[in-house]
């Protein structure tokens, strides 16, 4: 494990320790690009030479001249300089390989690794996305593939870096040691207090600094996406919202800013400490030489040769403990990837079973409640509710009485805390969930738009998987007709400005068509709308509810409005109250009730009426 101790504050967070992340790390580079692990072995046998190899054919040279023998010497000058002319040459050509073809292997091995988080989160149960603690750790894990200096990136070039190091200093050690064996202990000492203070403020760095800016990255994205996006910008307008906005950015930058300069002042007393030790290093080496020198009548060439090796050792010793330690800081931040990568999302698919071979589904509540996490209230209490083969329900209630939640569990989005629902009988757990979805074609209040052609959004599907055809009736049943063929490149117009310059955006109203366009192309056995016309007057939403409702034949259907006149054509009314089921009937059976639906009913109507006179039969206008 870690000698650090990560910050305990997302529960997810795992530590692996520096040896698993190092093992994992090097199995992530065999599997996306090999290669590089062959550029790493020849970049680092090659680098760790370089830093000694001119001390030592410096001796020689020093040697020859100074054997006297001029006769001799202009040769083996001569055959001296080709044999190290060609060791040099091959050392660079080796540490150029390196350079130029080892960077971007380790950029394609992150970019793999980012798709991978991509994945992950993609994969995500629903419910997961809601939670603080999984937003937090799947951040974290973006800013581990996110920078090529730190993280998964950070450690592929440092082993590298430490294997040059650690090669140097074992070759030099041993001719250090020739020379003055205190010299060693001396420069020993002095790089591990070097790379002690380095941990000490590796350690203070990431506890005060960055632990303390990764909850507020999202912040700041957050910020940064709605200043730009084209659905914030007509209120932003509108509403004045500037300069408050500006002033909630300048408070987030702030933080950021106040966070940074702590961070540059710790390493800015780092500096100050490695800079007196490199310093005292240096004056010890040059002492024990001169001493040796004056007193063991070292040669010139031999003085030449123990300088560099001795720089070389310390350096490399130096440098192989500060490696270390960022090594250990980058194996931290490979935690946090690693964390989420890992996070368990409770696999509930093993031992699935297929859908039932049929076109005619029953949907059971079975006694169902749902809690929100840390919440004290249950969002639904104790539902049981049953949707017949080809039945339409509308769910209705005032806002925050439980019909979004009990239609994110019919499409299983969430999963109940007690009870169960069960598709012909069988509990849906039992089913995969993108099985299950198939069943489904939803349509819900805020509709999406995403940035691809417009067939792509109704398909669902690349352009080159969909039917064209049917793209288009979908489009022009919709209503969208009239749209498409405004378009001069018609249902393949991209939509959004966001990637292509030529992109489109739709009106309130169009999105809405879309979204209704694209539940009709999946075709889906249950069709599910969830408040989709909360902008529209009722007649106008009860006119497209029931325009709809003949789109889509004798399928299922389930229609959630607040307004109740909207849905009164279904066969069977749901009003929710407070998370419960306060009433359940067809319209005729609740009105004749005279309960709390037809209460809310003969309010909300009067505000439709065309004659006041009319009684609630007559309550809406023809559309």
């Amino acid at each position: 494990m870690s000698d650090y101790k990560e910050s305990k504050d997302n529960p997810l967070h795992k530590e692996y320790g520096m040896w698993s992340n190092t093992c994992y790390i090097v199995r992530k580079m065999a599997e996306y690009q090999p290669s590089v692990l062959f550029l790493m072995a020849l970049g680092f046998v090659a680098k760790s030479f370089s830093p000694y190899f001119m001390g030592i054919f410096g001796k020689y040279v020093i040697d020859i001249i100074q054997s006297g023998n001029a006769a001799s010497a202009e040769d083996e000058l001569i055959r001296l300089i080709l044999i190290a002319g060609f060791i040099a040459a091959v050392l660079r050509l080796c540490s150029a390989i390196y350079d130029s073809k080892a960077w971007y292997r380790f950029i394609y091995v992150r970019m793999n690794m980012i798709t991978e988080r991509i994945a992950k989160v993609l994969g995500l149960k629903y419910e997961l996305l809601e939670r603080p603690d999984v937003l937090d750790a799947a951040e974290r894990a973006s800013m581990a593939v996110n920078d090529n200096t730190s993280g998964v990136e950070g450690m592929m070039r440092l082993i590298s870096q430490l294997g040059e190091n650690g090669l140097t200093v074992i070759v030099t050690f041993v001719a250090v040691t020739v020379l003055d064996p205190r010299l060693i202990i001396a420069m020993v000492i002095l790089s591990v207090v070097q790379y002690i203070y380095f941990r000490h403020i590796i350690r203070i760095d990431k506890e005060q600094v960055w632990d303390k800016l990764s909850g507020s990255w999202r912040t700041r994205h957050y910020m940064e996406r709605i200043t730009q996006d084209f659905d914030f910008a007509k209120d932003i307008r509108l509403f004045n919202l500037s300069d408050y906005l500006a002033e909630k950015f300048e408070k987030v930058n702030a933080f950021f800013i106040e966070r940074n300069d702590h961070h540059h002042r710790l390493w800015l007393r780092y500096n100050f400490v490695s800079g007196v030790a490199g310093t005292a290093i240096k004056v010890l080496v040059y002492a024990v030489l001169f001493a040796s020198v004056l007193k063991k009548d070292m040669s010139v060439g031999d003085f030449t040769m123990f300088l560099a090796f001795s720089f070389a050792f310390s350096g490399a010793l130096t440098g192989l403990l500060q490696r270390f330690g960022d090594f250990k800081r980058a194996s931290l931040v490979t935690d946090d990837f690693r964390s989420f990568i890992d996070l368990d999302t409770e696999d509930d698919e093993k031992d699935c079973i297929p859908l039932p071979d049929t076109d005619s589904y029953e949907i059971e509540f079975v006694d169902v409640s749902y809690r929100y996490l840390k919440s004290d209230k249950e969002a639904l209490s104790h539902l049981n509710l049953k949707i017949r083969p080809g039945e339409k329900l509308a769910v209705v209630g005032l806002n925050g009485a439980g019909k979004t939640t009990m239609i994110k569990l019919l499409l299983r989005l969430y999963d109940p805390t007690e009870g169960y629902i069960t598709l012909n009988g069988t509990d849906i757990r039992k089913f995969r969930r993108a099985d299950y979805y198939k069943l489904f074609a939803p349509v819900f209040q805020n509709v999406e738009i995403f940035a691809f052609l417009m067939s792509e959004n109704i398909a669902m599907l690349r352009k080159d998987e969909l039917d064209s055809e049917k793209v288009r009736d979908c489009a022009f049943e919709s209503g969208l007709k009239e749209r498409i063929e405004s378009l001069s490149k018609g249902i393949e117009t991209p939509l959004t400005k966001i990637v292509e310059d030529d992109g489109v955006d739709l009106s309130g109203g169009e999105k809405q068509k879309l979204a209704l366009a694209k539940a009709l192309y999946k075709g889906a056995g249950i069709v599910v709308l969830d408040e989709p016309t909360s902008a529209l007057d009722a007649i106008a939403e009860q006119a497209l509810y029931e325009r709809f409702d003949e789109m889509i034949g004798d399928k299922s259907a389930v229609y959630i409005s607040h307004r109740l006149a909207s849905t009164r054509f279904c066969d069977r009314i749901a009003m929710f109250e407070e998370g419960r089921l306060a009433e359940y009937g067809s319209h005729d059976e609740l009105m004749a009730a005279n309960g709390k639906y037809a209460g809310m009913f003969n309010t909300q109507a009067q505000y439709y009426r065309e004659n006041p006179e009319s009684d609630e039969s007559g309550v809406i206008a023809n559309a």
